[in-house]
């Protein structure tokens, strides 16, 4: 078992697929010679051949488009968008046909592709390259949204996404990619898709996120604890179908609940917890339902970047006037 990176996990998942799977392909520009552009795909190309980890034209709709008839023939195309904030092109064929084909043809069809692409900020890239756009695919109905947290996660969702019959956006949080290590088994070991994970026991409040933000969640989660408050910390990882049971159990648990998210707050993925949390759970809460987001703006340029990112002082603070309302 190998200390890896996220980067390297997915790469490990990717050539796992490949190898178990002959319906398995991969399409996206520049993820051949050059195994895109975070090196996801690097290697692939040599080891399994041009015809199962293919380049394409840079045009977003095409790769979108492509996966789509892929898969209805039966393949299991892996598409890699090289930014999320170049997808917005991809809503049309996700929207209009790949979410829509098991309704459409009562059935008879399905679509199991995926669509990678690296999101959120912190690497210093312009907006375009930062985006957060998991509240605007959560919406989507028929298609399931997943991201991970950590490198062992990051194998076992991939794997379960490219396993599964239907459509799957599968977002890699970019900060992630070779921030820390940990040991991942390359033993072909699913995850489950649609399950929240607690990654931290506690007592007194609820911390609930996904992605990246999930450092900083864990960092404030260790403050709070120096500080007397017991902090529950649950990772989200599938925003749709979401697990609403995992999070609605540790909430009557602890009474509080503090969503924190990197993209704008306003109509985030976060609202829809908080939501929930609160017609659901409204008996166990003590407190109202906290959220702490991303500012309601584009992500700034670098100068900048630090200050839009939800930190883990910002959300111990908001922690803390949760615990002290009376």
């Amino acid at each position: 078992m190998a200390d890896l990176t996220l980067i390297e996990a997915v790469n490990l998942a990717l050539a796992r697929a490949l190898e178990d799977d002959p319906d398995v392909v991969l399409i996206g520009q520049d993820i051949g010679v050059n195994g895109g552009v975070f090196r996801a795909t690097g290697g692939l190309a040599a080891r399994f051949g041009e015809e199962r980890v293919r380049d394409t034209p840079l045009a977003e709709t095409v790769i979108a488009a492509s996966a789509v008839g892929m898969a209805v023939e039966g393949m299991k195309p892996v598409a890699e968008i090289q930014f999320a904030g170049f997808m917005y092109s991809c809503f049309d064929q996700l929207i209009n046909h790949a979410g829509r084909l098991r309704t459409r043809t009562r059935g008879r069809l399905t679509c199991p592709m995926v669509l990678r692409t690296p999101v959120g900020g912190g690497i210093h890239a312009p907006e375009h390259h930062s985006e957060s756009p998991e509240g605007w695919l959560a919406h989507i109905p028929g298609i399931k949204v997943v991201t991970p947290s950590t490198p062992a996660a990051a194998y076992g969702l991939l794997l379960a996404a490219i396993r599964d019959p239907d459509p799957v956006v599968f977002l890699e949080p970019t900060r992630l990619y070779r921030m820390l290590k940990e040991p991942v088994a390359d033993d072909g070991a699913a995850l489950p898709l649609g399950r929240a994970f607690v990654r931290r026991e506690g007592a007194d409040i609820t911390l609930v996120s996904w992605g990246a933000t999930l450092v900083e969640v864990g960092q404030a989660a260790q403050t709070l604890a120096e500080r007397g408050v017991s902090a529950e910390v649950v990772d989200v990882a599938t925003l749709r179908p979401l697990d609403s049971a995992t999070l609605l159990a540790s909430v009557s648990k602890t009474g509080r609940c503090l969503i924190v998210h990197e993209a704008p707050r306003l109509f985030g993925a976060g609202a829809e917890i908080a939501a929930q949390v609160a017609s659901e759970a409204l008996m166990s809460l003590v407190a109202p339902v906290g959220r702490l987001a991303g500012y309601d703006t584009v992500m700034p340029l670098a100068r900048l970047e630090d200050d839009y990112l939800p930190s883990a002082a910002r959300i111990v603070a908001a922690a803390e006037a949760l615990m002290a309302y009376r």
